[in-house]
């Protein structure tokens, strides 16, 4: 039976508001998506930029390498990103809510990944630049109270457990840019801030010839850190004579 014609009219405004109303209806049935709750799903901040086994990208120069560092240094940068000590905006926003636990599982994670190295860009310096860098890696400058690179970073410049970092394998772009955050306290660490200490010391050249030397050197067969104990500098903080002028 046909409404009359009078109430045709009124039945069209009330159709279409009732669809006005409920537009989205349909949709509200839908399944809402379900995000896995896996340690990899709630790094994905992490390997945005830093890949997804934290292999880093060499091809952008400054995000660095994770996988395989030793999970104490690891542990330690998060926690000085979160401190304000060490100053990068979207790194001290992904860690401002962590937990110190949570911090610590994101560095067992990258610190157990194992994946092949990759090569970064290098400039091309005189010989006697990079001859310079090596001097200071391997031998350091007693004249001027720097310690050798490898006296802490170990003999390989692989790092050392369970806190010392590995230097080789690093881009050109991103070791020179943290020698130069130290020395301009835009990368810090709690006391004693021994690398703030070296950087210091450093001359921009220095820091050019360094970082060349380290980003081009050829990566030993075996990169895992060395284990806790097997170097042992005589220094203090890293800086000669600092054990001798305490004492």
């Amino acid at each position: 039976m046909k409404p009359p014609d009078r109430l045709r009219p009124a039945l069209h405004a009330s159709a279409l508001l009732v669809l006005l109303a409920f537009p989205f209806a349909p949709r509200a049935q839908e399944a809402a998506p379900v995000v896995p709750d896996t340690l990899r799903q709630r790094i994905a901040a992490c390997t945005a930029c830093h890949g997804v086994h934290g292999e880093g990208t060499p091809q952008s120069g400054f995000f660095p390498r994770l996988a395989g560092k030793p999970a104490g240094y690891l542990a330690r940068q998060l926690q000085d990103f979160q401190n304000g000590l060490r100053k990068y905006a979207p790194m001290e926003y992904t860690v401002r809510g962590l937990s110190p636990a949570y911090m610590r599982e994101i560095a067992d994670y990258f610190a157990a990944q194992q994946v092949p190295y990759e090569r970064s860009p290098v400039p091309r310096l005189p010989a006697d630049a990079l001859a310079r860098g090596e001097r200071l890696v391997t031998q350091g400058d007693p004249d001027r109270k720097l310690p050798a690179c490898q006296a802490c970073h170990g003999s390989q410049l692989t790092g050392v457990q369970p806190d010392i970092p590995g230097l080789v394998g690093l881009p050109y772009d991103y070791i020179s840019s943290q020698l130069g955050s130290w020395r301009t306290r835009t990368r810090a660490t709690v006391a004693p801030d021994c690398m703030a200490e070296i950087a210091n010391r450093l001359s921009a050249e220095d820091i050019t010839a360094v970082a060349a030397w380290l980003a081009s050197r050829e990566l030993p067969a075996d990169m895992h850190a060395q284990p806790a104990g097997s170097v042992n500098p005589p220094l203090a903080c890293g800086v000669l004579g600092a054990k001798e002028a305490a004492r």
